[in-house]
């Protein structure tokens, strides 16, 4: 239902372009030809409710039957319920109350779950230029630092002679977790030397956008809570996101799922 609602409003379409190197799951795969921000952005419109981002949280702590929320800038804010989305290692670097909140087994269960680390690259080309591969995106299994490159709006089938091809690169695994602390402009050249190797017809891009995910895809979810974790109950305060689940839509989906029947159960 949620595929079809995203398709029917026009925010996925099913995937057409050739991707190389793609296993195929049997379930179809779609595309957001807006980018997959759009996707959450048609939720949180959706929802009707009040937006507010850069809200860095530092702290929580109980106050009064409620949780105060501290933050890098600005005032602490008192909520009814909380609900943690970030990475599960994030949750366990808050501070406040929250820290004895936790239990031990909780505590033992957020730190087994594990993440791995990549880099990207956004490349973003002069109108007209040219892209000269007969793919849109392609997995590469034979190089140490690039595992993907996508000639995105290609891929996404938005072409137009108006707007310049971008180029979408992310690294292997193994390349993130070798190169998680070093000097990124390093990095950044280190890539473009391999993708220039990959690609060698690629054209000089007008800008370049460098990107470390340091929590990039869950390898081993929060065990024994699938979708979300109950961590205070009155008033409730409550993890979940992909890192109780897998890290896909689906996975996403799940883990939302679970986190509204609980809220609206403690309402």
């Amino acid at each position: 239902s949620f595929y079809e609602e995203l398709l029917s409003a026009g925010i996925l379409q099913p995937l057409s372009a050739s991707i190389e190197g793609m296993v195929e799951d049997g379930a179809g795969s779609y595309v957001a030809p807006q980018g997959i921000s759009s996707v959450v952005k048609y939720y949180l419109e959706r929802s009707g409710a009040d937006i507010f981002y850069e809200r860095h949280v530092t702290h929580i702590s109980l106050r009064d039957g409620k949780w105060e929320v501290s933050r890098k800038a600005g005032p602490p804010e008192l909520f009814d319920v909380v609900i943690l989305t970030m990475p599960v290692p994030q949750i366990l670097q808050l501070q406040g109350d929250i820290v004895n909140i936790i239990s031990g087994r909780q505590k033992q269960q957020l730190e087994s779950a594990s993440y791995s680390s990549r880099y990207a690259l956004g490349l973003f080309f002069e109108a007209g230029a040219r892209i000269d591969v007969p793919w849109a995106a392609k997995y590469i299994t034979d190089n140490p630092c690039i595992r993907f490159i996508s000639i995105d709006n290609k891929k996404r089938n938005i072409e137009s002679p108006e707007i310049g091809p971008s180029v979408v690169v992310h690294t292997t695994v193994t390349f993130g977790s070798e190169h998680l602390d070093s000097d990124p402009a390093e990095v950044q050249q280190l890539i473009l030397s391999h993708l220039e190797i990959l690609v060698p017809s690629l054209p000089k891009a007008a800008s370049i956008k460098f990107q470390k995910w340091r929590y990039s895809q869950v390898t081993k979810a929060v065990p024994n809570c699938p979708g979300q974790m109950i961590l205070h109950t009155q008033p409730l305060l409550i993890c979940g996101g992909d890192g109780f689940t897998h890290s896909n839509f689906d996975g996403c989906i799940e883990s939302a799922m679970s986190l509204a029947e609980t809220v609206k159960s403690h309402l």
